[in-house]
């Protein structure tokens, strides 16, 4: 089958960082679904993932968001049927979407949306997860709508891939939403939810002060941790949460959360399918999210689409996107495979 990979992580002007190979279509077993894929979106774990890969004799097929049509199943898969359009997130153990047949755990998966094109539903999986988890699964709001009435969430970074599904999210949840971004930005945050929107350059602490909402139930930094704690740990209420989705390798001054009892969380989407932990309810939850994008309650957040298939090329020119840093939304390459 055709595929994008590589051997070795490359920069992205390198002329080898991508390229079209052949490897053998894989056979489902257990709970697998092998699925033909359709389009796949890029997000930045794909290029940090890329970059940090040693070289190797195998080719590295990369990819996670993914839509497609389930063409076989294992032998204990029996959730879905073939011909079956799925959407799903994939995992960082396991060969990638970026070729034209995948497996992937049906505990894992769901049916895609109806109601949204290939390539919107395609952008979803991986954003939607991770706003998800950090929202209802580490931050402890309610997931239901307007189940959080009363209470206020600050989101660092609210115009990014996962910003812009998580302040959708929380404002369906009734979370009063504050989100950074530089101005040009403002539109979109308000067509994702934002009550009211922040430039990121200006004096974080004081700008969320001068709103007059009081402490704050929770405060998501999607977005380097270290530089916002402080700010935070002034803004966050008593018992709170403070949550991150991106690592570093500095100190961070977690003492600054104590005078508050308030809790530290990290959310990283791929734990549970990298430990086999609670695989199905990522399953589960991106069958409520379907189920809220074909009700109008949630929309896609893709802001491009490459549709000259899916190839060495087109995969560069994606990454190359993802890595300048200047994502609104997100970025999708579609089917077929045609390097």
């Amino acid at each position: 089958m055709k595929a994008v990979g590589f051997y070795e992580g490359l920069l992205i002007d390198d002329p080898k960082v991508f390229e079209n190979v052949t490897v053998s279509k894989p056979e489902p077993t257990d709970h697998d679904l092998l699925v033909k894929v359709l389009a796949v979106s890029v997000n930045p774990v794909d290029t940090k993932t890329r970059v940090a890969t040693p070289k190797q004799i195998d080719a590295k097929i990369l990819g996670f968001d993914a839509v497609g049509e389930v063409v076989a199943t294992g032998s204990e898969a029996t959730h879905f049927k073939i011909g079956n359009r799925v959407y799903y997130a994939g995992s960082i153990i396991r060969s990638g979407s970026n070729a034209e047949f995948q497996l992937i755990d049906e505990r894992l998966v769901a049916l895609a949306p109806q109601k949204l094109s290939v390539a919107e539903a395609a952008a979803m999986p991986l954003v939607s997860l991770t706003a998800y988890e950090l929202l209802f699964e580490k931050m402890g709001y309610q997931f239901g709508e307007n189940a959080n009435q009363g209470k206020s969430i600050l989101i660092i970074n609210g115009a990014g891939g996962v910003g812009s599904i998580a302040t959708q999210l929380a404002k369906w949840s009734g979370l009063t939403v504050i989100a950074t971004s530089s101005p040009k930005k403002f539109d979109w945050l308000k067509q994702n939810g934002v009550d009211y929107p922040i430039d990121y350059h200006e004096d974080l602490q004081q700008a969320v002060t001068n709103l007059n909402l009081g402490l704050l139930s929770g405060v998501a930094v999607l977005h380097t941790p270290q530089p916002y704690l402080k700010a935070a740990s002034e803004l966050v209420a008593p018992f709170g949460h403070v949550a991150t989705i991106v690592g570093t390798k500095v100190d961070v001054p977690f003492e600054l959360l104590k005078d508050k009892a308030a809790s530290f969380d990290w959310e990283f989407m791929f734990a549970k399918s990298k430990y086999h932990y609670d695989e199905a309810t990522q399953g589960a939850a991106l069958t409520a999210m379907a189920d809220l994008f074909d009700a109008g309650k949630l929309h896609s957040t893709l802001t491009e689409t490459i549709s000259d298939g899916i190839n060495a090329t087109t995969m560069t020119a994606a990454h190359r996107q993802v890595e300048s840093g200047h994502m609104m939304g997100k970025l999708v390459v579609e089917g077929p495979f045609n390097g």
